[in-house]
């Protein structure tokens, strides 16, 4: 059975979208996940090229090196010859941290994937006692100086240690964040004052200082700041405070998220049981997406927002194998196609923790040894890399009123359609309109699958992508798909 609907593209160029709006980002997770650990290779120090290629295939635009692990790092303790280096304690995600991986093996992953390197500096442990002085002895804040310090390594070119490192070339890194979650331990949050971190206007003072010293080393270089409205404990505004910040370009904010609904069963296999009530749920979660950046370009003035981390947070601590399902991709399609409506200010965007072997969150499974499989994207990695693949440079309007989520964008005379089944059960036939435009030819290249079916280590090329030519001007999608449809105008 089908459901019939036009979709009226207006096929006049809007804004430009931002190339970053599918980054990922990597943190070493000590015992939490793997991350780093799985695709290192401790023997041959180098990235385990089956880790390379799959990512080449899910094709981040940009890599964020950082997280919560950022508000303890040093970053000098990563770099020189290897056997230098000095395992570090991770504080947020226990075990140690083996600094094998540091500011070269991470520039050198961007470039071999083609991604834009971001990196975190340490902004004085975001004003936490408990990581910036762990014990009396060891001392885990880091200072303006040192971040300075760090962008003068990466982009001076006449640098001196990192030339005695190998790098005669600046690696010109232009992308930085200064502060991470830096709102979520203010007071409120527990009843201690050990773990209460900087107020609103201690980290707008404190931001200001660092982007000062960050661009006396290099002027040229975007700063993005933490101003997360919504997830504050204080009920101070961070975005509108942030906003007036005249040293930072973006402010950075991240979205976790579930249904939004009241008795979920999107935890343990509780939504195995009945997946059609699951899938009412999934379908519904791109909602508390789209009212958090309402929220936050509400309050943030002339600067461009960041979403350096954004997914799923579901009971299980980011590993639930509800997200290993088909339904999930069709949920992060909506929450991707809601990034591209609000690419008129969102710079940065992601809906994946990176990869792993652990959290479900991940975009890329990776198996652990290595050669025992075969490293693998989950649902969301598979539509980021489906709808990255096929995205244009500038805005389209459309309209329309079926079952489908929606977006349109162009380059040149190529349109491009990011499409999503809402309908689980039914297919829909969709009557394109462009004002008047010829089409030339037309190509979907889609993934449909019954929502409840399962990735796993046994069966990787599950969620694979199919191509089909479109005749005339009328598309069928898929009950549950979702699809990348490309347009090319006469």
């Amino acid at each position: 059975m089908f459901l019939m609907f036009t979709l009226k593209i207006n096929t006049e160029k809007k804004h430009v979208i931002s190339p970053y709006l599918y980054m990922q980002f990597m943190e070493p997770l000590g015992v939490a996940d793997t991350s780093v650990d799985a695709a290192w290779d401790f023997v041959e120090n180098e990235w385990f090229p089956e880790v390379i290629d799959k990512v080449r295939e899910l094709a981040p635009t940009m890599v964020r090196f950082g997280g919560c692990f950022a508000s303890y790092y040093h970053w000098k303790e990563a770099i020189g010859p290897m056997e230098s280096r000095v395992p570090m304690v991770n504080y947020a995600w226990s075990g140690l941290y083996h600094n094998r991986v540091g500011t070269h093996e991470f520039l050198d992953f961007c470039r071999q994937v083609n991604a834009e390197p971001l990196i975190v500096a340490n902004m004085e442990s975001e004003g936490l006692d408990f990581w910036q002085r762990p014990k009396n002895d060891t001392v885990r804040m880091g200072t303006a100086e040192e971040a300075a310090a760090w962008v003068d390594y990466c982009n001076n070119p006449d640098n001196a240690l990192r030339i005695q490192n190998g790098a005669e070339r600046p690696f010109n890194v232009k992308y930085w964040q200064v502060g991470n979650e830096t709102c979520y331990r203010t007071v409120g949050y527990r009843n201690t004052e050990r773990h209460y971190g900087f107020t609103a206007d201690q980290c707008y003072e404190t931001t200001q200082r660092f982007a000062e010293a960050m661009r006396r080393s290099d002027p040229t270089i975007k700063l993005i700041g933490w101003g997360d409205n919504k997830t504050a404990h204080d009920g101070a505004n961070w975005c509108k405070k942030m906003s007036e910040a005249d040293g930072i370009d973006m402010i950075a904010f991240h979205h976790h998220f579930g249904s939004g609904l009241e008795n979920s069963p999107l935890t343990g296999t509780a939504y195995r049981d009945n997946y059609e009530c699951t899938w009412i749920h999934l379908m519904h979660a791109y909602k508390s997406l789209d009212a958090h950046i309402s929220m936050m370009r509400a309050d943030c003035g002339s600067k461009h927002l960041a979403m350096t981390e954004g997914h799923f947070a579901l009971p299980g601590r980011n590993r639930n194998e509800v997200l290993s399902s088909w339904g999930a991709g069709v949920a992060y399609a909506r929450c991707l196609n809601t990034i591209m409506r609000h690419s008129d200010v969102l710079e940065i965007a992601t809906m994946a923790d990176f990869f792993g072997n652990v959290w479900q969150v991940n975009a890329l499974m990776i198996p652990t040894p290595i050669r025992a499989g075969k490293p693998y994207l989950q649902p969301v990695g598979a539509v980021m890399s489906l709808f990255g693949k096929y995205q244009g440079k500038h805005a389209l309007d459309l309209s329309y009123k079926g079952a489908v989520d929606a977006v349109a964008s162009a380059t040149d005379k190529t349109i491009f359609l990011h499409l999503a089944n809402t309908d689980m059960k039914y297919a829909q036939e969709i009557e394109l309109e462009l004002g008047g435009a010829a089409v030339a030819s037309a190509e979907m290249h889609y993934i449909a699958e019954n929502p409840a079916t399962e990735i796993t280590p046994v069966n990787t090329d599950v969620f694979t992508v199919k191509d089909v030519t479109v005749e005339g001007n009328r598309i069928t999608l898929p009950p549950a798909a979702v699809a990348a449809v490309e347009i090319t105008l006469a």
